[in-house]
């Protein structure tokens, strides 16, 4: 494990949606502040601070992640994705129509973390029930729209999306 002094700012090299990154953050600097202040990617939110509430999820390494609770140190090296690289997806320009059409999406603060779940999610469960979507959507924190709506959009995007319908 990479050895830091605890008022030492060190040089963190990762791939973020698929460009080498460079910054610097001090051992304690959280990955959710690391992407937003250090490499100005400001569409990672930071809601409860604690991993509960999801907004801040991210793909590292091929796995979900909460960005407010990784140390911005541990990603040397690291490959993230955060919604920035989701927005250059145009598997999920379907997906977020549907978010849309569906009322999915109010305040908007949540929809990065649950759009990082849902393509991780989607990429295992390529045909997923109703249930296995709501058990994947417990992980994160919604106070505007009550869910219905994601669920349906994610149901509908299983149904319509080309991409799914080939495998």
């Amino acid at each position: 494990m990479r050895q830091v002094n605890k008022d030492q700012r060190v040089r963190v090299s990762c791939t973020v949606n698929g460009v080498k990154r460079l910054g610097y953050a001090e051992p304690r600097t959280l990955l959710s502040d690391f992407l937003r202040h250090e490499l100005g990617l400001y569409g990672t939110h930071v809601g409860c601070e604690h991993g509960v509430c999801g907004a801040c999820t991210i793909i590292m390494d091929g796995l979900l992640a909460r960005s407010c609770s990784t140390l911005a140190v541990q990603t040397e090296g690291s490959e993230i994705t955060t919604v920035e690289g989701l927005s250059e997806d145009v598997n999920l320009d379907l997906l977020r129509e549907l978010f849309s059409k569906n009322g999915a999406l109010q305040c908007g603060f949540c929809s990065a973390g649950i759009l990082a779940s849902t393509k991780h999610f989607l990429n295992q469960h390529p045909n997923p029930t109703e249930d296995e979507i709501k058990d994947m959507l417990t992980g994160h924190i919604c106070r505007c729209t009550g869910y219905a709506g994601m669920v349906k959009a994610i149901q509908e995007f299983v149904d319509w999306s080309p991409e799914r319908a080939k495998k």
